[in-house]
């Protein structure tokens, strides 16, 4: 009988998501489940009899299991990651197509397939931060900072919280002052103008806005997205039609690559969905990280 770790953000969902149901739900499947609150102190220190691990909350929650994960030595046990999608936009659990009810995804882990999944590193914030998302510099990280502002105006789903995001984002670029960034990625250039600069490395970011239509998280390459000044009027068509739920969708330019350098005088990043902030003029290195992580997914 395999075993699994189920390390849980409480305050993500309600009853049905509660620690009492999921593990009642894995044990139902016939895998054993030890359980721990990632809210609490040593959450991370993962037993070596651990088959895998399973994460049952949002992209926060996936991005803190990941980052004690990679604090780990190569010498420790290597876990693969199963997902139980409950946040607000759940960005990875759409890249990987992990979706619908708790009890459909744990039954499918039963015939499973491994899935790879790189990572971002980024250098010139004075420590390595890293991502499974995207970079970026501009618009997004405005509007993470305003949303900040508005926590308790928000509504109280899902769909209330992301419509709001997209609604405040559209207010956002039209006034948004665009910078001059120059911009290296494989050893040519893409200097420009830009209002919005994102490093993907999954498809969506934010309030589940696609950017990267075609990025895998699996593939060794980066996905360099670049909105420049001429076009503002194309991104707040793609943000209406978000909103209006149109299904048109706006391809921006977009750059494949493995390393990327940025030297722009933007103060505000973000990695993931937290805010960085360069204190001065910034050279900014980003480089995929191969393979770092394995997910389970549903054998095809």
């Amino acid at each position: 009988m395999k075993k699994t770790t189920l390390l849980h953000n409480p305050t993500a969902g309600d009853n049905d998501f509660s620690k009492k149901e999921l593990t009642k739900l894995i044990k139902k499947e016939g895998f054993e489940c030890a359980y721990a609150s990632v809210k609490e102190d040593d959450w991370d220190n993962f037993q070596a009899d651990s088959d895998f691990l399973t994460i049952a909350g949002g992209d926060g929650t996936v991005r803190r299991v990941a980052k004690a994960l990679m604090n780990r030595t190569r010498l420790q046990k290597e876990f693969p990651l199963a997902l139980l999608p409950h946040g607000t936009a759940n960005n990875v659990a759409c890249a990987l197509g992990i979706e619908g009810d708790a009890k459909d995804i744990i039954r499918q882990w039963h015939h499973q397939s491994l899935k790879p999944f790189d990572i971002g590193k980024v250098e010139g914030f004075g420590e390595e931060v890293f991502f499974l998302e995207a970079f970026g510099l501009g618009i997004f990280p405005k509007l993470m900072k305003v949303m900040s502002k508005l926590e308790p105006e928000l509504g109280d789903s899902a769909e209330e919280k992301l419509d709001a995001a997209k609604r405040v984002m559209l207010e956002i670029i039209q006034t948004y002052e665009a910078r001059h960034c120059q911009i290296i990625a494989d050893e040519k250039e893409y200097s420009g103008h830009y209002i919005m600069i994102e490093v993907m490395n999954i498809r969506s970011i934010g309030p589940n806005l696609i950017l990267a239509p075609d990025a895998d998280p699996g593939d060794g390459i980066l996905e360099l997205v670049l909105v420049e000044d001429v076009d503002r009027k194309k991104l707040e068509s793609r943000l209406k039609n978000e909103i209006d739920e149109a299904g048109q969708e706006f391809k921006f330019k977009t750059i494949r690559a493995r390393r990327v350098q940025i030297t722009c005088d933007w103060k505000d990043a973000h990695v993931d969905d937290e805010r960085i902030k360069a204190d001065k003029p910034a050279k900014i290195n980003i480089q995929v990280m191969p393979s770092m992580l394995e997910f389970i997914l549903a054998e095809k």
